[in-house]
C-alpha cells in the first residue's frame, strides 16, 4: 500500500514515521525548514512506541509524490480548503482521501472539491507536536484511529480503509472502521474543541482545568452545547456523549494541551475559527444555543486577530 501524508506535523508526522518503519511505501508534503530536514535526516520519532528516524519522500507539493492508495489530510482546518484541489494528482489511481483534522467541516469540504466518491471520514486521538525541524514529539497513549465512509458508502463493506486500518495497525495505531464515521467525528470534536478553548481561556494544562471545580463546570457546559448542537444536526450521539467526554478529560495527561490552545499561547494562527467559531455559527443556523460558545470566541478572537495580522500585535501577558 502507498500512503502521503499531507502535512508532516506532529500528527502527520507521527503516522508517516510509524508506517515508514512498519515497512509502508510513505511519502509526506511539508514545508520549509521542516521539509530539508525531512529529506536529509528522515522524520525522527520520540514516542513511546520507539525513538527512531524514518525515511519518506518528501515533497513541498502534493502533486510531486504521484498516486497514492490513501491520502492521509493531516493539515489544519483552515488549510484544508486551500490544499484540496492540489490532491487531485495523489488520488488519480483511485485513492482515497481521509481528513484527520479537529473540526467537522474538512470531509465534507474535501468532498466538494475532489468529489464525494475519493473521500472518507476520519478521526485521530493522539498527543504530538513538532519539537523541532524534522523532529516530532508524541506522549501519552497509542494514537487511535476512526475511519469510515460517507453518505451512500457508509454501511456497505470498505476494503479501502479495512486496508488503511490494518497498515495503520501493522505500523502500532490503533485503527478500525466504523459505519458511523459522522458520529466518531462529533464525538472526538467534543472533546477536543471545548477543552482546547478553555485551556486557551485559562491558560492552563488539563490537569488544571480539570481539577479546578468552576472551570471543570465550564468545561462540562460547553461540551453539553456541543452535543446539543450535534443532535440538532442528526448526528446519533450516543445520550451520555457528553458524560463520557468529561470523563475522557480525566484519563488525560496532566500537562498535556490541546494544539489550538498551543497555536493561540504562541501567538500563531489557530484553528479557532474552525473549532470553537464553527460551533457558534453551527449553532445559530441550527437554532441551537451557544452561550458559553459565544463568550469563548469573543474571549479568544483578539489573539487569534492578532496572530492573523487584522489588528496590531499585542503584548501577552
Amino acid at each position: 500500500m502507498r500512503i502521503v501524508v499531507v502535512g508532516a506535523g506532529g500528527v502527520g508526522g507521527l503516522l508517516a514515521g510509524l508506517l515508514a518503519r512498519a515497512g509502508v511505501q510513505v511519502g509526506v508534503v511539508a514545508r520549509g525548514a521542516h521539509l530539508e530536514a525531512i529529506r536529509s535526516e528522515g522524520i525522527a520519532v520520540e514516542s513511546p512506541l520507539g525513538t527512531f528516524t524514518a525515511r519518506v519522500a518528501a515533497e513541498p507539493a502534493p502533486g510531486a509524490l504521484g498516486p497514492a492508495d490513501a491520502v492521509l489530510v493531516a493539515v489544519k482546518s483552515w488549510q484544508v480548503p486551500e490544499v484540496a484541489p492540489s490532491l487531485t494528482p495523489l488520488l488519480a489511481g483511485g485513492g482515497v482521501a481521509v481528513p484527520l483534522q479537529n473540526g467537522v467541516e474538512a470531509a465534507g469540504q474535501l468532498a466538494q472539491v475532489l468529489g464525494p466518491e475519493r473521500v472518507a471520514g476520519g478521526t485521530i486521538a493522539v498527543l504530538a507536536w513538532i519539537a523541532g525541524a524534522g523532529r516530532v514529539q508524541h506522549v501519552g497513549s497509542t494514537p487511535r484511529l476512526a475511519l469510515g465512509e460517507r453518505g451512500d458508502l457508509a454501511r456497505a463493506p470498505s476494503p479501502r480503509l479495512e486496508a488503511l486500518a490494518a497498515a495503520l495497525r501493522a505500523a502500532g495505531a490503533e485503527a478500525a472502521v466504523t459505519p458511523d464515521i459522522e458520529a466518531a467525528v462529533w464525538e472526538k470534536f467534543l472533546f477536543v474543541e471545548p477543552l482546547g478553548a478553555i485551556g486557551a481561556v485559562s491558560r492552563a494544562p488539563i490537569g488544571v482545568v480539570r481539577s479546578v471545580p468552576e472551570t471543570r463546570q465550564l468545561l462540562a457546559l460547553a461540551q453539553e452545547e456541543v452535543a446539543a448542537l450535534a443532535r440538532a444536526r442528526g448526528v446519533a450521539l450516543p445520550p451520555d456523549a457528553a458524560a463520557r467526554a468529561l470523563a475522557r478529560v480525566d484519563t488525560v495527561q496532566a500537562d498535556g494541551t490541546i494544539s489550538m490552545q498551543r497555536d493561540l499561547g504562541a501567538g500563531r494562527a489557530s484553528e479557532l475559527a474552525d473549532q470553537t467559531g464553527a460551533v457558534v455559527r453551527l449553532a445559530r443556523a441550527a437554532g441551537v444555543a451557544a452561550p458559553v460558545h459565544e463568550t469563548l470566541l469573543a474571549a479568544l478572537l483578539p489573539q487569534e486577530l492578532a496572530a492573523r495580522g487584522r489588528i496590531e500585535p499585542f503584548a501577552r501577558t
